[in-house]
């Protein structure tokens, strides 16, 4: 986490959790100080005199302050609860940050409502602080994260712009520094992210799926209600990551469309985008010979209306019938687009999708509930995950879905996905080997209790046998027993998010059962 300081003189960054500094004439860096816990988001203050930093201690965290003039380390308003994304005021005699409340960890499960979250505003100098604001309770007391530097903004005009999901769809709101009602800024049936201020921290560009659900564009808004956002940029191409350049009139994004991947480009206008490096792509590729998938929407075996994008092959004959490849993303906090996806893993995953269909498979991605991009109660979908894993329902809509299609062979319909898409593989090739005829199961969840202690190690099933009975039944060992179908498992041993030891279970559970298996 390189940071230089707003002097120019100095540069703080993070080793092993602990800070380091360095001057810039290239002399050895030297630890700053010692903290317990490991240290992130790092932010000076305007003067370059003081160091906020979060200071991350397992079940509840602290915003610390570094005064490099006396040398003193102050903690602000310190307690029991989460707190992160300090930021400072302009003046930098304050740092406001978010204040998640403790709660009862549900790592893959459904959370609507929790303890509610709020802002803190605290001086820098003594480290009192006060709630400048609370989430109501009900819908948006649970916190939800946007992509951004950091979660919240304080802007010229001294207003704190924050996210809340409290009408159900993620979006931003404003509130005067010294206190008052929350104003919401970004109204509709969307979700918001890549936020970031402007140079003159007078307005916010941020890119959403306002009005074009499966793909993402940029817009800017003032910080009160009297402005509406204005769409920066538009059309059938996706587009994030936006950057103010130092005129503060250009705007700079990463944008992507279905046939030619992430580059960096300049706006020119709304609908016309200049790429900064046109050569980038070698001039053998394929452009022409992508195809462009479709948006559609299935029906869960339960009911739910299900989104997804097909993938055609492009010599699709009249009175074809086609093998079939369901893909299901990993996660399950993603979303694929209708396009080159902003994720690297998921760039990758678009890039085969694309493979299979032009080898002439129909492709079906299914973003599946408790996935983003389509409001709260999608994401947190009533049983999904550990909590019984509801997503199990798309799975077969999605199955029924293809083999419902007269272009498709419903006797050759295949799933592969990674990590969360592994997991769903899995679910469907030990539930319905009737109807999957095969799968690549990458790095899947196989045993929701060993995938709970991978993100939450204090976790004990022995302690909680009701949960961890249902995360079992929730799990693709639990209905290994009706699994036919053969399967490609793919797992890199030394993986950080998914133990090995799932696909090692899982394997020996298909070997015993003479289940073809690679």
């Amino acid at each position: 986490y390189p940071t230089v300081s707003p002097k120019g003189d100095s540069l703080v960054f993070l080793r092993r959790g602990q800070v380091f500094i360095t001057a810039l004439d290239g002399k050895e860096a030297r630890q700053l100080m010692k903290t317990r816990g490991g240290v992130s988001q790092l932010r000076w203050s305007p003067d370059g005199t003081k160091l906020a930093f979060v200071s991350n201690r397992g079940d509840h965290s602290f915003i610390g302050v570094y005064d490099f003039r006396t040398r003193n380390l102050r903690y602000l308003s310190p307690s029991v609860d989460t707190d992160n994304s300090p930021v400072w005021s302009p003046d930098g005699k304050q740092v406001a940050f978010v204040r998640i409340a403790a709660a009862d960890d549900a790592i893959f499960g459904p959370v609507r409502e929790a303890e509610p979250w709020s802002i803190v505003v605290a001086d820098a100098e003594t480290g009192r602080g006060k709630t400048l604001w609370k989430a109501n309770e009900g819908m948006g007391s649970a916190y939800r994260e946007i992509v951004a530097d950091n979660q919240i903004q304080w802007t010229a005009g001294n207003y704190i712009i924050f996210p809340w999901e409290r009408d159900g769809w993620t979006h931003l709101y404003s509130i005067p520094a010294q206190g008052g009602v929350a104003t919401l800024l970004t109204p509709g049936n969307f979700e918001v992210e890549y936020v970031t201020l402007t140079n003159d921290k007078k307005e916010i560009l941020f890119n959403s799926n306002q009005g074009d659900i499966d793909r993402r564009h940029v817009w800017r808004v003032g910080v009160t209600d009297n402005i509406k956002p204005v769409a920066v940029t538009q059309g059938r191409g996706i587009e994030w990551a936006p950057v103010m350049l130092p005129d503060n009139k250009t705007v700079a994004v990463l944008c992507s469309d279905a046939r030619r991947p992430a580059r960096a480009a300049l706006v020119a206008s709304a609908t016309q985008l200049k790429d900064l490096a046109p050569n980038v792509l070698p001039t053998d590729f394929p452009v022409n010979q992508l195809v462009e998938p479709q948006a559609v929407t299935l029906s869960a075996v339960d009911g739910m209306p299900i989104p997804a994008q097909l993938f055609l092959p492009p010599n699709l004959k009249k009175g074809d019938k086609r093998p079939a490849v369901i893909f299901f993303h990993g996660g399950s906090r993603r979303q694929m687009l209708l396009g080159w996806n902003y994720g690297a893993y998921y760039h990758h995953a678009y890039a085969l999708n694309q493979y299979f269909a032009a080898l002439g498979y129909v492709v079906l991605s299914v973003n599946y509930r408790s996935g983003i991009g389509y409001g709260m109660a999608f994401r947190e979908a009533v049983n999904y995950g550990e909590a019984g894993g509801s997503e199990f329902n798309d799975v077969m809509g999605a199955g029924l879905y293809l083999r419902n299609r007269p272009d498709v062979d419903g006797n050759k319909i295949g799933l592969w996905g990674g990590s969360y898409g592994g997991y769903l593989t899995a679910m469907g090739l030990s539930r319905a080997s009737d109807l999957f005829a095969a799968g690549v199961d990458i790095h899947g969840v196989h045993d929701w209790n060993v995938g709970i202690k991978t993100f939450l190690p204090s976790y004990n099933k022995l302690e909680f046998p009701e949960k961890a009975r249902r995360a079992f039944e929730a799990s693709p060992l639990s209905s290994v027993d009706t699994w036919r179908s053969p399967v490609l498992v793919i797992h890199g041993d030394d993986d950080r998010n998914v133990e090995f030891a799932e696909t090692v279970e899982l394997v020996k559970a298909l070997r015993k059962r003479k289940v073809e298996v690679e």
